[in-house]
């Protein structure tokens, strides 16, 4: 224990000093009102509590709340009158708010100013008289947005002289508190209810995108196929596909948009739809590439909605018959090929020798092709970099080493060995949740 705290007197020494019981009995009044203030989001529910209360608190015999907001000039509308049994809420159901217009609640409300009336009747031919038939003393209050009041409390008395004028200045501070609090709730349930429709909408994007993805590997001799796709958000920019062509060829694509979430999704199926319908030679990965970049800058990425946008590709071609593989890329992560040859595992390859710039940055570029042949026992692994890039507690980031030394040590199997990949991200990273999308296509050459 410190100095200071040995010499600091415990609270429950201090005599308490809360002035008379009157004092006293108003304080427990306004803390039990901003307890029961502080229960409830719902600004609604709010309104009611401190309606209830203030009542009692301000001895008040009644009150009516006004707006003028969204209101043509010289009309407004009842939001709140104690003397209804259930109200309307007044930020869902305007269309149950009586609108008057005229008469003497319009005129406090448009004078823009606090108004104390120790002396009032209300002509009976006043729009407002049904509300207004008991006051015979009236304070004002307006509730100031922008620094105009649209809104407005009155409260009333049936005795006249009533109301103490020494004491309306504090009245009309602690209103307008009231009043801007209840505004934070009203904007915290707007934006709240703006995310769960944008959240929705992510979803139903999410959907159609993996809508977009194969529904199988394909079924290629010698060849076997494992995938694995998941978005850091509900939808995201990663890619892949897979193509059936002449003589039991297959084209495989695996793609990875720059960004997240839904402009991502977006331009990931824009590019679905060019791969799939576009003028392009999907039996050669460079031309097929090329072609994909040329629809993407002069139709899409020259725009300024997603300018700057663009996405990295590797695209091969398996032919079964030469057990050969022919790829182009474009600025996507090199696939890692694991050799396998009698039994044995081999060292684990970079096919980095395709390096063309990212597809949709400039129009007309040309893409090479390169060629590897696989023997059986060899294994590759096509990946996007939330792979490699995932990151951990202490953000260290997860890299192509570790991944080679499972593919070196891996299995033979495709699905057993993509298990092992994403068993290995998993415990690297812990419980740090994706900062990319991750997509890992695994490939298995067999007899």
């Amino acid at each position: 224990m410190t100095l200071d705290a040995r010499l600091r007197p415990s609270l429950s020494a201090m005599p308490e000093d809360l002035g008379s019981p009157a004092a006293r009995q108003r304080l427990h009044d306004v803390v039990d009102l901003m307890r029961d203030m502080s229960a409830s989001t719902d600004p609604k529910i709010v309104v009611e509590r401190y309606g209830a209360r203030a009542r009692t608190l301000f001895q008040n015999d009644g009150l009516v709340s006004i707006s003028r907001r969204d209101m043509p000039p010289g009309t407004l509308r009842i939001t709140r009158f104690s003397g209804w049994d259930t109200a309307p809420d007044p930020w869902k159901e305007r269309d149950r708010q009586p609108v008057i217009t005229g008469g003497v609640l319009v005129d406090l409300l448009y004078a823009d100013r606090p108004t104390l009336i120790n002396d009032f009747r209300c002509p009976p031919d006043d729009p407002a008289y049904e509300f207004l038939s008991k006051a015979r003393a009236i304070a004002a209050i307006p509730h100031y947005d922008g620094g105009v009041g649209l809104n407005m409390v009155v409260s009333f008395r049936h005795e006249p002289h009533t109301m103490d004028p020494e004491k309306f200045p504090e009245f009309v501070w602690m209103s307008n508190l009231f009043g801007r609090s209840v505004k934070s709730l009203v904007l915290a349930r707007q934006v709240s209810e703006a995310h769960d429709a944008l959240d929705r909408e992510a979803r139903v994007v999410a959907d159609i995108q993996r809508a977009l993805l194969p529904a199988k590997v394909p079924d290629v001799p010698g060849l076997r196929f494992a995938t694995y796709y998941q978005t850091s958000k509900n939808a995201g920019g990663d890619y892949f596909d897979f193509f059936d062509l002449p003589d039991g060829r297959v084209g495989l694509l695996i793609a990875d948009v720059s960004g997240h979430g839904t402009p991502a999704a977006v331009l990931m199926a824009i590019m679905h739809a060019i791969a799939h319908v576009g003028r392009n030679e999907p039996g050669e990965p460079g031309k097929m590439l090329s072609s994909i970049n040329d629809e993407l800058t002069s139709r899409y990425t020259a725009s300024e909605s997603i300018g700057g946008m663009f996405v990295t590709a590797f695209y091969g071609v398996y032919d079964p018959r030469g057990r050969s593989l022919r790829f182009a890329s474009a600025g996507h992560n090199p696939p890692r090929l694991r050799v396998g040859f009698a039994g044995t595992r081999g060292p684990v390859l970079n096919l980095d020798q395709a390096r063309g710039l990212p597809l949709g940055v400039v129009g007309g570029w040309t893409y090479e092709d390169f060629r590897v042949e696989l023997d059986a026992g060899d294994a590759i692994v096509f990946y996007t970099d939330g792979i490699t890039e995932a990151f951990n507690a202490r953000r260290e980031m997860y890299g192509t080493e570790r991944m080679d030394a499972i593919l070196a040590h891996g299995h033979a199997d495709a699905q057993a060995l993509l298990k092992a990949l994403l068993d290995d991200v998993a415990r690297f990273t812990g419980e740090t949740p994706p900062n990319d999308d991750r997509t890992i296509i695994v490939a298995t050459a067999h007899p």
